[in-house]
């Protein structure tokens, strides 16, 4: 038995999300039906670093499954690619030893979010980015960021539905913003996210890019650790998983 590890990208605008549901499309549900063909109809189990909600992208998710077949990991990438559909599609493969697990061994993971800060929409991006059309003070957003670095209780900043048992620590290695012609990108490196965090995390500093808040307030609400003393959480369609990291044992 051969455990595999896979890089995956997708789009995920015609997606119901990475979990499999029943009689919707989903990442999750397109990658099993891809393998089970491969294996000649037995079922074949997969295992991702992470769920990604409706919306969502990402440039770099990792899943791992188990396979009797003894086949070189580029023909499984080839293979794999011929049977997925267009939107998402398969970067590499690669052998790992049986313990690995790609949720349970992540070390590092990294979200992109993109803002399209300009009056009018641009439909070609309106899958890709969330148009805010409202004047923002970059240099207050980025001083914002610093606040959130370092380890802290994101309970504020993650959702009411969320089912995560246990501890609401994480550490944040790098929270940023930059503006980049008209889109601004903010970016999320942590050992770890909760529930809907970076979205609830980037309508606070769009909050505060307005001046409806100061960057002081993140440091309070971090405190108070209630979900109901922020806003609503952005749209999915700006947000991208863009890496996950394992050590190299891994």
């Amino acid at each position: 038995m051969a455990r595999l590890k896979c890089k995956i990208t997708y789009d995920g605008s015609q997606f119901a999300g990475f979990q499999i549901q029943p009689r919707k499309r989903t990442i999750q549900g397109e990658l099993e039906k891809a393998l089970t063909k491969m294996h000649k109809g037995l079922p074949i189990r997969i295992q991702a670093s992470g769920r990604t909600d409706t919306g969502v992208h990402a440039k770099g998710q990792v899943i791992h499954f188990d396979s009797d077949y003894d086949i070189p990991t580029v023909n499984w990438q080839k293979a794999l690619n011929t049977l997925l559909p267009d939107d998402l599609y398969v970067i590499e493969v690669e052998m790992v030893p049986d313990t690995f697990h790609a949720r349970y061994d992540v070390t590092e993971k990294e979200y992109h979010y993109y803002v399209l800060n300009i009056k009018e929409p641009d439909v070609f991006k309106r899958n890709y980015a969330y148009h805010f059309p409202y004047k923002l003070n970059l240099a207050e957003m980025q001083r914002a960021c610093e606040y959130l670095e370092g380890f802290h209780d994101f309970t504020t900043f993650s959702s009411a539905k969320a089912t995560t048992k246990g501890s609401k620590e994480r550490m944040m290695f790098q929270v940023s913003c930059e503006k980049r012609g008209n889109e601004i990108e903010f970016i999320f490196l942590g050992s770890g996210f909760l529930y809907n965090m970076v979205r609830i995390i980037v309508g606070v500093l769009l909050d505060i890019g307005q001046g409806r808040r100061s960057p002081e307030d993140i440091e309070k609400l971090l405190e108070k650790k209630d979900r109901q003393l922020v806003g609503e959480t952005v749209p999915p369609q700006g947000l991208y998983l863009w890496q996950v990291t394992y050590n190299n044992s891994k």
